[in-house]
């Protein structure tokens, strides 16, 4: 049987530890976990605890944690991510994959053919939920740390600030991935569901990106950065074979 895996989002240590309300409820009430479950704990530190579970109450839960391991290691490359902002599950399927696949990045990107805008109050519950995403995607895939996942920023604002040994722009008319040489950090601007504009893409050369295709299709938005990413970890990363 696989062993339950949480995030808390709290400082962890050996010991006993009263677990926040809403993980509580979500493994007392939900899963219906018992006393002697044993569970392992992950805080985004890159160190992993397991433990057992030592009182279940309706409202609290109390671990104690037994044994400290080495969580999963990040990959060599760090990517950060500047995925066009789409509409609600496109995004969310882009920021889940993304974080699966090994980001260590993601800003969310505001350019001239977005069909979203966020402002005030409705941005702040769309960045607590996409950081939900994130954190599901990390107790599924085995990521010890958490993506940072940055406020939605304007392309330009974006641009002007994005450092990486490589910057690439997806575009269907370049040279493939593959033809640029091993970078320890990479920069992916992927266009929201209406694309970039040839405006934009030129305004990100301008600032040091090189255009790059990923075969001879048209990919949605939130299909681009599953194989972009997956071939960069592929080619540079942790999926090298």
């Amino acid at each position: 049987m696989r062993l339950s895996r949480f995030f808390i989002d709290a400082p962890l240590s050996l010991g006993q530890h009263d677990l926040p309300e809403a993980q509580a409820h979500y493994i007392g009430r939900v899963l219906r976990h018992a006393v002697g479950d044993a569970v392992q704990l992950f805080d985004g530190s890159g160190q992993e605890y397991l433990g057992e579970l030592i009182e279940v109450g309706k409202k609290s839960v109390r671990v104690e944690l037994r044994e400290a391991i080495a969580g999963m290691s990040e990959s060599p490359l760090r990517i950060h991510l500047g995925q066009g902002l789409s509409r609600g599950e496109r995004m969310d399927w882009a920021i889940q994959k993304a974080t699966e696949l090994g980001a260590s990045e993601i800003t969310p990107i505001v350019s001239a053919r977005c069909e979203v805008r966020l402002k005030d109050e409705r941005a702040d519950k769309r960045m607590a939920h996409w950081r939900q995403v994130a954190i599901s995607a990390c107790e599924q895939c085995g990521r010890s740390v958490l993506p940072l996942i940055n406020p939605p920023l304007e392309l330009a604002a974006w641009l002007q600030q994005i450092e990486a040994d490589l910057k690439l722009v997806l575009h269907p008319i370049a040279a493939p991935l593959q033809s640029h040489d091993k970078p320890n950090s990479l920069a992916f601007l992927v266009g929201p569901e209406g694309g970039l504009s040839e405006a934009e893409v030129d305004q990100a050369k301008a600032v040091g990106f090189h255009a790059a295709r990923l075969g001879p299709r048209v990919l949605r938005t939130e299909t681009a950065p599953v194989v972009a990413l997956s071939v960069a970890q592929q080619l540079w990363g942790d999926l090298q074979a």
